[in-house]
């Protein structure tokens, strides 16, 4: 495949077009990052209503993980084979109805199932949005465009825990209203997604090439054609292709990185109220505010990240921001009993510095695949690092029990630890680089050695 050719895509200015697709598809995010983080607050009431042991404690807080390690891998796949745009806005229907049902659900073990529900939808989000995105970014901008999408993710989080704060009042009910609330800001994505196009790249991927040049001239300009855009052979997506030769290093870079960052991240993140109260911070509404602003420094950490990512590249912050948030960890790990500002101060390091690498969950492997099997790649990563996230979410109130706080602190440094060694041996840069040049690198080394469409 040619790089060299113009590239209207890759090396178009930002217009009006893609900051609405950003805003658009960053809907998606922002709604995952709200469903997965309001039950943190909803535990509380819910407690008062079912008397949660800490093995349902756990099974809730990683409901929605679990159902996103299945909706990752079908769902990528399947935005590979039929297209990202149909897809758009079928899944965002799901979120609504399973938002609803859970108002309605009469025991733990209903509310579990419609999590679990609910998180496929969000597993099938992960692939279809990030992939559409970033086949329509201008490469100058497209750090910043799936970034973005990141920014959104801390921002629904974060949104999620105020409402939870401000609806703890209404009773041993609340987490009803708290839980069931995601159905409001689903109704607004919904329509905000409508008339979104499919991406020019996967067409052209499919041999739809007359449907390709349509949307392309709409958006930009009737004096294009389809030399504006790179394409390859037709291919179909294939899991295999990911363990080729080409692209086996890269998955499992992809795998281990976003692993390593999300396993301390989801289990902090999703019960940040209780490890603040087990850092006895429990005093007036101490460990719920401090949960809604840890949650905001996550959110203010990414923003910073999103604007270095395409200024000082993807492999510094990747490794920058795996050492700064071992030092956190280690800091509440080595000194549990620290006064309650220090204590504080370390979770706020750790949520800024933990930006850096959560901005490139999903600019990475967007970028490191090309188009037949992009999605498959964000599905098949997503599924893989759930698996370490559920286990986290599920693990850490028993560890807390097990071993108390400080250890556990220490445990989830040394997984930091482990992400640090990864990116600095393994972590690829791709700033500046064209999609096809970012994703198409290193199977163009191979193709004198193997012809990786067999696989």
């Amino acid at each position: 495949m040619s790089t060299k050719a113009r590239n209207i895509v890759d090396d178009s200015p930002l217009t009006k077009f893609h900051m609405k697709l950003t805003i658009f598809t960053a809907g998606g995010p922002f709604l995952d990052g709200y469903i997965l983080s309001i039950v943190a607050m909803a535990l509380i009431p819910l407690n008062q209503s079912f008397e949660i042991n800490g093995l349902w404690n756990g099974l809730l807080g990683s409901s929605a993980l679990i159902g996103i390690f299945i909706g990752g891998i079908i769902f990528g796949y399947l935005t590979d084979r039929i297209g990202r745009e149909s897809m758009y806005r079928l899944d965002l229907i799901a979120f609504l109805v399973l938002s609803i049902l859970q108002i309605f659900a009469t025991n733990v073990e209903q509310l579990f199932i419609i999590r679990v529900l609910l998180g496929i939808a969000i597993g099938a989000d992960y692939p279809i949005a990030t992939s559409l995105l970033t086949e329509f970014a201008p490469k100058k901008y497209r750090g910043k465009m799936i970034g973005f999408l990141t920014i959104s993710w801390y921002l629904g989080a974060t949104v999620a825990y105020f409402v939870g704060y401000f609806l703890l009042n209404l009773g041993p009910d609340a987490w009803k209203w708290m839980l069931g609330s995601s159905a409001i800001p689903t109704l607004i994505v919904i329509f905000m997604r409508l008339n979104t196009p499919e991406s020019p790249r996967w067409l052209l991927s499919k041999g739809q090439k007359e449907k390709a040049l349509r949307i392309m001239k709409n958006i930009y300009g009737e004096s294009t054609t389809l030399e504006d855009i790179p394409s390859g052979p037709v291919q179909k997506p294939s899991l295999m292709k990911l363990f080729s030769p080409a692209y086996r290093k890269r998955t499992i870079f992809v795998m281990l990185f976003w692993n390593f960052q999300l396993i301390p991240m989801f289990a902090i993140y999703t019960f940040a109220p209780t490890l603040l109260e087990t850092f006895n911070l429990n005093k007036g509404d101490l460990s719920h505010i401090g949960s809604a602003l840890i949650s905001f420094m996550f959110l203010i950490g990414c923003t910073v990240s999103m604007f270095f990512i395409d200024r000082i590249g993807r492999r510094s912050l990747c490794i920058g921001g795996f050492f700064f948030t071992t030092i956190a960890l280690l800091g509440l790990g080595l000194a549990p009993e620290a006064s309650g500002w220090i204590i504080v101060s370390l979770f706020f390091m750790y949520a800024f510095f933990a930006g850096a690498p959560a901005i490139l969950e999903w600019a990475y492997p967007n970028e490191l695949f090309p188009t037949e099997i992009r999605g498959t790649a964000v599905g098949f990563a997503t599924t893989v690092t759930r698996i370490g996230a559920s286990v986290g979410t599920f693990g850490l109130p028993i560890a807390l029990a097990t071993f108390g706080v400080g250890p556990t602190m220490l445990l989830a440094a040394g997984l930091n630890v482990i992400g640090l060694l990864v990116s600095v041996f393994m972590a690829p840069e791709t700033k500046n680089l064209s999609l096809e040049e970012a994703s198409h690198d290193e199977a163009s080394k191979m193709d004198d050695k193997e012809d990786v469409s067999n696989y």
